[in-house]
């Protein structure tokens, strides 16, 4: 038996009047997701531990299966995995991102989603400004990049950018929770507020303000650790090849410390225009040519729900049922070996919040020759009448390869 997971990035939501009371699931045109859910066996997830916040990051790994308490180290390592980017002993680092500031207050997290060359000329500007023998930073997707700091303390309070638009941003600086973090702390400071400085006259900023798009005017560094020590899926379930594909560092760096391959696909964007066929034809492929399990992630649905934006939020939902899950089904269930499908969320991201919750999401999981449970449909409401119930920790894993 082969196995796939479809991980549609914060699609879970929360009903929203506009559409009539229902969630962006609900009111999407999803027949992809609902034969899952009638072919197979539904449940609701916990993929937030208590004391944890509702990032990718962790939800990733505890979905997965991982014990936060052992191997959570931020996401700064984990995209720096992805990234071939070596964590040595004695270094930590941070997602980086490049945002845009107005009027001293965050107005998004992602620079108005900066272009890959637009954002690596910057990143690298500020390298030849800020860098030294103790401060790196590193060019990634976007407005998702590294900084490694030699001889960092990660006992700070970081905030996520992407939690707080319209805050201002003085409030939210870094904070050191030790005696032993205040110098680290205020590095990190200082190389924000040079970073602005730095960041507010350059040609790309005045080019993207003059086309009326938003500047990249400020770093923010968050989410500080050191190297993890993770099993793999491997060591864990006993997978002999896998598979992630994904177009964000941070879920390619967990797959990589998790044993899997990377497996880039042209035109990925991890946003609403990413290449989904390609990606649904990148699956298909592996699971045909010697990979037993394939981990497939879409970011989309996640970055609608941080804008707020409930109709692109509900198109989201029906491309990833169209356009991946639909070619997936179809060829899974015409391959020599059978596969089982799994399709979940990591987190929620309603858009009323703009940001992650920690609220549980639906699951489904379609095995060929298993009696599926009476669930009509995928949806948030539905999955709590599943027969797998409500799981946690590793349980969606162990329920996955229970085959």
């Amino acid at each position: 038996m082969k196995h796939i997971i479809i991980l549609g990035d914060g699609m879970a939501d929360e009903p929203i009047a506009a559409l009539g009371d229902r969630t962006p699931i609900q009111a999407a045109d999803t027949p992809a997701m609902d034969w899952i859910a009638g072919a197979g066996r539904v449940g609701q997830l916990y993929t937030v531990p208590p004391g944890y916040e509702p990032g990718s990051e962790v939800a990733h790994l505890s979905l997965l299966g991982y014990d936060l308490h052992k191997v959570f180290e931020g996401r700064g390592v984990l995209e720096a995995a992805s990234m071939g980017v070596p964590i040595e002993d004695g270094e930590m680092a941070m997602r980086c991102n490049l945002i845009c500031i107005d009027n001293g207050k965050i107005k998004n997290h992602s620079a108005g989603h900066i272009s890959d060359a637009e954002a690596h000329e910057l990143i690298n500007f500020l390298q030849e400004r800020l860098g030294n023998s103790d401060v790196n930073f590193f060019p990634g997707v976007s407005y998702r990049h590294l900084l490694k700091i030699k001889g960092g303390n990660k006992q700070l309070r970081c905030t996520p950018p992407h939690d707080v638009p319209g805050t201002p941003f003085r409030s939210v600086l870094v904070k050191a929770l030790s005696a032993d973090a205040e110098s680290t702390a205020c590095l990190i400071n200082d190389l924000i507020m040079r970073s602005q400085e730095l960041l507010a006259t350059h040609p790309v900023n005045l080019r993207r303000m003059s086309e009326g798009k938003d500047p990249a005017n400020s770093i923010w560094p968050w989410s500080p650790g050191y190297r993890p020590a993770m099993e793999t899926l491997n060591q864990k379930y006993g997978i002999k090849r896998g598979a992630v594909i994904s177009a964000v560092d941070l879920i390619r760096g967990i797959g990589v410390y998790a044993g899997l391959e990377p497996i880039k696909v042209e035109g990925a964007t991890g946003l609403y225009d990413t290449n989904y066929e390609g990606k649904a034809q990148a699956a298909i492929d592996a699971l045909r040519n010697g990979y037993d399990f394939v981990f497939l992630h879409v970011e989309a649905s996640d970055e609608a729900g941080h804008e707020g934006d409930f109709e692109l939020k509900v198109k989201t939902i029906e491309n990833l049922d169209h356009r991946i899950c639909r070619p997936i089904i179809d060829a899974t269930l015409d391959m020599d070996e059978h596969v089982t499908i799994a399709l979940l969320p990591d987190h929620p991201t309603p858009c009323r919040l703009r940001t992650h919750s920690p609220a549980p999401v639906p699951f489904a999981i379609f095995r060929p020759g298993e009696r599926p449970d009476r669930v009509p449909r995928y949806d948030e409401e539905v999955a709590q009448y599943g027969m797998y119930g409500t799981l946690s920790r590793d349980e969606f894993m162990k329920a996955l390869f229970n085959d």
